[in-house]
């Protein structure tokens, strides 16, 4: 089939080639095994019929075909042979405004096509923009429809996602280097209030986005390059802090989630079917969606089987339970505070990750240092910390991969103190 081009939730994703013609297309193999629930096929299925949907556009990867065998489905799209955003903005380590303006620009674009054919898709980020070609003049294409949804555009019901609460810094680098325009057109985008807060059109009608070829091409230094990479460093300090909170976990409170599992277990099998669990949130006051059902449940779901086992649940229950969880940060922040000065310093850090990174890790500390530290005094207070856990944090758009941490060492405490919840 060709070489390894990704991975996805649900398949790999190789280079093949038209026997006839020779034209190279991507191909996204989906394995039928990983399709266990009715929910998993549909979401396989709305992703085909949203590509197909979408009309054809030089910002958008071309469908061309899905078919199946006895062991997989197939959706076979362009080839596009320049990488991912993510990974050039990473590789020239720098980037200025008006290379910033111009994607933003196209993104945008993008957005307002899928938008006006009833598409959201859901999923926009550096890593599902793929180049055309290796050119520095090669267009950007949308991929990964996966977590798209159709909506009615005459409603535009769906449209303005949540936005938490908070501030910007625009004193912080590179904020300083960057346009008024600039910093107008986020302050815009990032109203909390969704009457107010711009269109799609009101964006695009931006003199910003109007006049793009014109914004400074001052290079924004090493900023930006460095604030990528520093996501994955903060995610090692996230995932580590929910090992220590998971396994301080009292027995009692695993307990109370486990008799929570069992009341939510209508059929009494062991596991929680997608419905058992959505019946249940709402019986403990939970009114959530169908795909946010869905979310938590491929979150917890480590094995794979489309339903969620005791273990599994008792990670996605530490997610709903907020003060529960809140009080055991603090647990977490005497593990880090070793001197129990009141603050995680610089050497309670580096100590904390040596097995991580390794005796020389004083760069990677010191850029999550800086990033906690929001009065920039050098250490972490208690605040700093618990804001950094909440940041992102929150159960119905956590990312998979802090629930799957949280539940592996979840489900140790569980082994060894299984005898006490039977």
């Amino acid at each position: 089939m060709g070489k390894e081009l990704g991975r996805g939730e649900f398949g790999i994703t190789h280079q093949c080639f038209d026997i006839e013609t020779g034209e190279a297309f991507a191909c996204k193999k989906i394995s039928k095994a990983k399709l266990r629930t009715e929910i998993d096929v549909e979401d396989v299925r709305r992703e085909v019929e949203i590509m197909k949907h979408l009309p054809k556009h030089p910002n958008i990867v071309r469908f061309r075909e899905a078919f199946e065998d006895k062991e997989a489905v197939y959706l076979v799209m362009e080839l596009c042979h320049g990488g991912e955003l993510f990974d050039r903005i990473v590789a020239k380590g720098h980037y200025t405004e008006r290379a910033a303006a111009h994607v933003i620009k196209t993104i945008l674009e993008i957005v307002k096509v899928c938008h006006e054919h009833g598409v959201i898709h859901r999923d926009l980020k550096p890593e599902n923009f793929l180049f055309a070609d290796e050119s520095e003049t090669a267009p950007i294409k949308a991929i990964d429809f996966g977590l798209s949804i159709f909506y009615e555009p005459e409603t535009e019901e769906g449209i303005a996602h949540a936005i938490i609460k908070g501030s910007i810094d625009f004193e912080r680098d590179p904020w300083p280097k960057v346009s008024e325009d600039a910093k107008d057109l986020v302050k815009s985008m990032l109203d909390p209030n969704p009457y107010s807060r711009m269109t799609v059109q009101e964006v695009l009608e931006h003199r910003w986005i109007q006049n793009w070829e014109h914004v400074p091409n001052v290079n924004l230094g090493e900023f930006v390059k460095t604030r990528i990479m520093q996501f994955s460093l903060m995610s090692k300090f996230k995932k580590k802090v929910l090992r220590v909170v998971a396994d301080n976990l009292p027995n009692e409170e695993i307990h109370a989630i486990t008799q929570m599992f069992n009341m939510m277990d209508t059929d009494d099998t062991g596991d929680l079917t997608f419905e058992e669990l959505r019946d249940g949130l709402l019986k403990i006051g939970h009114s959530v969606a169908d795909p946010d059902v869905k979310m938590l449940m491929d979150a917890a779901d480590v094995d794979g089987n489309g339903t969620l086992n005791c273990e599994e649940f008792v990670t996605m229950a530490v997610h709903l339970r907020k003060t529960s969880y809140d009080e055991h940060l603090s647990d977490a922040f005497h593990y880090f505070d070793k001197n129990q000065s009141g603050y995680i310093e610089l050497e309670e850090l580096q100590e904390a990750f040596h097995d991580d990174f390794g005796p020389n890790n004083d760069q990677v500390i010191r850029d999550i240092m800086r990033d906690v530290d929001l009065d920039k005094d050098g250490r972490i207070s208690f605040q700093e910390f618990k804001a950094m856990m909440v940041t992102g944090m929150d159960w119905k758009m956590g990312s998979r991969q802090y629930s799957r941490a949280l539940l592996n060492a979840v489900s140790m405490k569980i082994i060894r103190q299984s005898g006490q919840l039977k």
